[in-house]
């Protein structure tokens, strides 16, 4: 069974740094892509980060400059390094998995989600 396990949220003032981490467990084949998800008090899920296989990474707007994905592929994790943080950023972030391929058939891409991770920007 496949599962994400968030952790690195927390209570942060403004222009401080968290980072982010997610593991991917089970029995796993290939991951396309593995990124990051908000939701804040609005309640409106947006991407925030994005990295593939191949290494190329994607961010949302908001975030270019201040936020860094990474990926290790190898141990199936996903970082995101968040720098000077806004009160804006506050939200539950969540790990996704793209088209996640397990060692049993039919072998077919499925898409996950973590459970979420509190992240809290204020003074």
């Amino acid at each position: 069974q496949v599962q994400l396990v968030e952790s690195g949220g927390g209570l942060v003032q403004p222009g401080e740094s968290l980072r982010l981490s997610c593991a991917a467990s089970g029995s796993i084949l290939s991951i396309k892509a593995m990124g990051w998800y908000r939701q804040g008090p609005e309640n409106t899920r947006e991407l925030v980060a994005t990295v593939y296989s191949s290494g190329t990474t994607n961010y949302a707007a908001f975030v270019k400059g201040r936020f860094t994905i990474s990926r290790d592929s190898g141990a199936n994790t996903v970082y995101l390094q968040m720098n000077n943080l806004k009160s804006e950023d506050t939200g539950v972030y969540y790990c996704h998995a793209e088209k996640l391929v397990i060692s049993t058939p039919p072998y077919l891409g499925t898409d996950y989600w973590g459970k979420g991770t509190l992240v809290t920007v204020s003074s």
